[in-house]
């Protein structure tokens, strides 16, 4: 399970945060939620919501995100750098980092001489902020690309950007989360939520980034809906077999003239 590292609340947050977030709706509203059986594993259940995973968002990187801190949009959501979930994620990560080159990677150079991990204000390891953002990202005009260096090498090497990336990046916006079930048989279960990331996800300090995509309606017009769109992501997340399930449950829930609890943020 990928650890997303909690902002902290800003003391002089404004009460209202104005044009920057005119876009997003409300956090509470009616969802779909369904409970199904992991194929893969008795002892344990999938708890998905079906609101947001057949909801239209789509990544606005560099096409109208507004970035999670103002001033800052050509970010996205990599200002504060990535926190990995674990030992085996910064390892994971590394061996990727190390077929970087400076013609992917624009602060190549930096990284190669003074590293590209930190430590945060509470000894917690994350890629390493340089000027201002992921030491990753690599910024507009680079002639290699905007965007995420490691999302870049992925894609010219033909994987999925999910297998070089921080395991909270890829995962983002879709949180996973396990709760022990006790059943009134005394027994349990392993209950796995796969739902929306909204502003919640990201602790107290949430409520205070600039703008975040999942509730915004300028990032919900997509083609498909996200249990397409991620479908690398979700088979990861669930098994081939879990994302399978759900698919015939999103389909059914997409088949029905009138589903119950769509997406506010939705054009439709």
């Amino acid at each position: 399970m990928a650890k997303t590292k909690k902002s902290k609340p800003d003391k002089t947050r404004e009460k209202s945060r104005g044009a920057a977030v005119a876009d997003e709706v409300g956090l509470d509203f009616a969802r779909a939620w369904v409970t199904f059986p992991d194929p893969a594993d008795d002892d344990q259940v999938f708890r998905c919501d079906l609101t947001w995973l057949t909801s239209r968002w789509h990544c606005v990187f560099g096409s109208g995100c507004q970035g999670i801190k103002a001033g800052r949009a050509d970010d996205g959501c990599c200002t504060l750098g990535a926190h990995f979930s674990d030992e085996e994620d910064e390892q994971r990560v590394a061996g990727h980092v190390a077929r970087l080159t400076p013609e992917m990677w624009q602060f190549h150079d930096v990284g190669a001489d003074s590293g590209w991990t930190q430590l945060d204000d509470d000894g917690d390891r994350q890629t390493r902020r340089w000027k201002g953002s992921c030491i990753f990202q690599n910024r507009p005009g680079f002639a290699g690309g905007a965007g995420c260096a490691l999302h870049i090498l992925a894609l010219k090497e033909g994987r999925e950007p999910l297998e070089t990336k921080p395991d909270v990046c890829w995962q983002l916006p879709v949180r996973r989360t396990y709760d022990w079930i006790d059943r009134p048989d005394d027994t349990q279960v392993l209950q796995v939520t796969i739902g929306e990331y909204d502003r919640r996800g990201w602790g107290p300090g949430g409520h205070d980034l600039h703008w975040w995509c999942t509730s915004a309606r300028s990032a919900h017009g997509a083609g498909d809906p996200v249990y397409v769109s991620y479908r690398a992501e979700l088979i990861e997340l669930m098994g081939k077999k879990g994302y399978a399930r759900l698919v015939e449950l999103c389909e059914e829930r997409m088949a029905s003239a009138l589903p119950m609890a769509p997406h506010p943020a939705d054009a439709c």
